[in-house]
């Protein structure tokens, strides 16, 4: 009986994702534990394994689909001694488009481990319903094509209907209008109905159109709702960091031996995190008619990754030793980075921090990473005039910037938190109390 492979749940809240590439091909052997595709969430692209043995019967999305619904089948499997030429595709109930009807398949929902995380080009997909100028479906009247291509194709005076796409899906590419003839050519459009943004803000300039990864459309929509919907309110300390350097050498200096070492920024998450267990008013989070109140500080760290960012939690990080904290941010980070990280680890958190002192930014607002209620934002150290013991002294100073969120937190506790995050950095030694 073939095997109905379908469409994983990847997370608690993931509904459904982008088949960014298959592995295999309608033909090929897979065993259990073999990578069949990547599929792209909002965070990474997950590896995609079989559980079962067999041979690739058929495969029934397209790599590059994207909105393809948890639960439905995306490829078939004959199992073996059976003729995969002879297996029908099995049918599923969420596929994105028409599948032909089949017989009854044993069901396997295939878990996914998680692999790499470069964002590679994806084919455009086959849009649900895309407006007619974005050239992404076919019909009677209608024809595939990029918007790049279609312009080309105006300003050449030929006729898309009368050429063959090349691009995924048939979607006709510049490629394909730059090698045509003009001819039997449809007059330019004197009203073309809603250009593509892109296309009609290009002014002529020269550009590429890149297509948004999953990862970036998730950002852009989370941090647009940020700005929108969470009343931000902006606190700034400078904090000197003399004593942490020196605590910082001592530390790494004695754990030596051991192959850890120690960061400043390993150091903020610590200090920020025992920061907010001393004023939990500052530990919360907003639920519309109710406040979220945490007992512990899970501290989730902005980390750079190809295509956008991401932010690993530091579990209970205000609990931790720094050598334990440096240790799971160095795998967090690296994992991070591959792509392999785990739902569970990048979703949560009770707060964030966000360092971009590496590279020479001396002070910025962040936004708020959604549902939580604040953000740190760190800049970088450096030798400035600084007062004291009432006198003018050169110093290692740090502009911090914490981002509340107003409906949850007042001025002043966000205040009160700045307060002790500025004391815990200028006397360290209550970091490793």
């Amino acid at each position: 009986m073939p095997i109905a492979i379908k469409m994983p749940a990847l997370s608690p809240t993931m509904e459904e994702g982008t088949l960014a590439r298959w592995l295999v091909k309608v033909g090929d052997k897979v065993s259990s534990g073999d990578i069949m595709a990547e599929i792209e969430t909002d965070k990474a692209t997950m590896e995609f394994e079989a559980v079962d043995e067999g041979t690739i019967a058929d495969i029934a999305v397209a790599e590059g689909t994207e909105g393809v619904k948890v639960g439905t089948v995306i490829a078939t499997l004959a199992e073996e001694g059976e003729d995969p030429s002879e297996v029908k595709p099995a049918s599923g109930d969420a596929a994105p488009a028409p599948a032909p009807k089949a017989e009854a398949a044993k069901e396997s929902v295939v878990p996914a481990k998680a692999g790499t995380a470069v964002e590679t080009e994806q084919p455009p997909a086959k849009p649900k319903a895309a407006p007619a100028s974005a050239g992404a479906t076919s019909g009677g009247d209608r024809v595939i094509a990029s918007p790049l291509a279609k312009r080309i194709a105006a300003d050449k005076g030929i006729d898309l209907a009368s050429l063959t796409g090349s691009g995924p899906n048939g979607r006709i590419v510049k490629a394909d209008v730059e090698g045509a003839k003009p001819g039997a050519a449809t007059p330019a459009p004197a009203a073309a109905p809603a250009a593509a943004p892109a296309a009609a803000q290009d002014f002529g300039i020269p550009h590429e159109v890149e297509k948004l990864s999953g990862m970036r459309k998730t950002i852009a929509r989370r941090l647009t709702e940020s700005k929108q919907q969470i009343p931000h309110i902006y606190l700034t300390v400078d904090i000197r960091l003399d004593a942490l350097l020196k605590l910082r050498s001592q530390i790494n200096a004695a754990l030596e031996g051991d192959g850890v070492k120690v960061s400043v920024n390993d150091m903020l998450i610590k200090a920020l995190a025992k920061a907010l267990l001393r004023v939990p008013t500052c530990n919360v989070q907003f639920a519309g008619d109710t406040l979220l109140k945490f007992s512990r500080a899970d501290i989730s760290v902005a980390v750079s990754i190809e295509g956008g960012l991401i932010t690993p939690i530091i579990v209970d990080a205000g609990m931790k030793s720094l050598s334990q904290i440096s240790a799971e941010m160095k795998d967090l980070a690296g994992r991070a980075r591959e792509g392999k990280l785990q739902p569970q680890e990048y979703q949560g958190g009770t707060a964030s921090i966000s360092n971009m002192g590496m590279f020479g930014i001396k002070q910025f607002e962040a936004v708020i990473n959604p549902p939580q209620a604040m953000i740190m934002a760190i800049g970088a150290g450096e030798k400035r005039p600084y007062v004291v013991d009432d006198a003018l002294q050169i110093a290692t100073v740090m502009s911090a910037t914490g981002s509340f969120d107003h409906r949850a937190i007042d001025g002043a506790d966000g205040a009160e938190l700045m307060k002790v995050f500025k004391e815990l950095c200028e006397k360290p030694l209550g970091l490793v109390a």
